[in-house]
């Protein structure tokens, strides 16, 4: 799947716009790729999303932007249909010269990064997107994954889950989070971290940090810089709960063992209050069917994320423009 992203037109498929494909102005252009490994609920999710925050973030530049997935994923029938009639298949990315990309994780199904069943495939596209990127994003799982293959940087299981919106202080100057808001709220969503003291010992620069939640974005320069985020900066503000949904449902047909946190800074204190009466109830009557007795659920009045998501993507692709000028031939 092939989109250009224009701020004055919208996000237009070249699919539905004869002759979009070849259409060129004077305006700049950017080539951006997303491997998109997300679980299956969250797929098309992830492409809404990172459309939204490269249109909203490209000013006057055009963008073309093409999916992949990796096909070592695992994917139901109706999520692997989409894939392939969708997305560009993998073999193509290298046809393609490619600006920047976006890799983001997948649900992990072994203890071990190293033993998924995609490992092979990531770490091909890891050593490919170093030199022939100006730079690419890590996401999440796929952050992690990139700093055990570059460096054997293993990542640790969290005594409990960091899941919800998270204040985030720069730590360093850098143009990604130039004129950023401050604090940079940020979704995080994981049950592992890596270590600062790991990064900083094998060379990475570590930009961002939470008191609570550690380390959030972190750059090492190649031929392409890599972008490390531990967070989901690209979420929307229903992600959170929609990952706090599934994993009720999950506890109530006990599918895990124990009842998932309420999200960090996320509902409203009332909100919270009624999840803490359901959660005691459910405990004595633990079944699927409860799950349509759910309280309404109300977010908290100041999660800001998308203001830290815009500035981050609109500096990233700030970077992009200027390396590519730097590096074009003299005419």
């Amino acid at each position: 799947m092939t989109f250009l992203i224009d701020k004055d037109q919208g996000i237009l498929s070249p699919a539905l716009v004869p002759g979009l494909e070849h259409a060129r102005d004077s305006r700049g252009e950017l080539t951006i790729g997303l491997i998109n490994n997300m679980p299956d609920p969250a797929l098309k999710a992830t492409e809404r999303q990172f459309m939204k925050l490269l249109q909203a973030a490209a000013g006057h530049r055009r963008i073309r932007f093409h999916c992949f997935s990796l096909p070592s994923v695992k994917r139901s029938p109706e999520a692997k249909w989409h894939v392939e009639s969708e997305y560009s298949e993998i073999v193509d990315l290298e046809r393609h010269k490619f600006d920047g990309l976006i890799v983001t994780g997948a649900e992990p199904v072994t203890p071990r990064l190293d033993q998924e069943p995609y490992w092979r495939d990531l770490t091909e596209i890891v050593d490919w997107a170093k030199a022939n990127t100006r730079s690419t994003i890590w996401s999440c799982l796929a952050a992690h994954a990139a700093v055990l293959h570059l460096d054997r940087i293993e990542r640790r299981r969290l005594p409990a889950k960091c899941h919800g919106i998270f204040d985030c202080e720069a730590v360093t100057s850098d143009p990604l989070t130039r004129a950023a808001p401050a604090p940079l709220k940020v979704s995080h969503s994981r049950l592992n971290e890596v270590a600062e003291g790991d990064l900083v010992e094998h060379g990475y620069q570590v930009l961002t940090h939470s008191r609570q939640a550690g380390v959030d974005i972190f750059v090492r320069q190649y031929a392409s810089r890599f972008v490390f985020f531990q967070g989901h900066p690209e979420y929307d503000a229903l992600s959170l709960q929609r990952e706090y949904l599934r994993d009720i449902g999950r506890y109530l047909a006990r599918e895990r063992e124990t009842w998932p946190a309420v999200p960090v800074s996320y509902f409203d204190a009332a909100t919270e209050e009624k999840l803490a009466r359901f959660e005691k109830r459910v405990k004595h009557q633990r079944h699927p069917a409860l799950a349509s007795e759910l309280p309404a659920l109300n977010l908290h009045g100041d999660i800001a994320a998308a203001s830290a998501a815009a500035a981050l993507f609109r500096n990233w692709l700030q970077y992009l423009t200027e390396d590519a000028e730097a590096t074009a031939p003299a005419r």
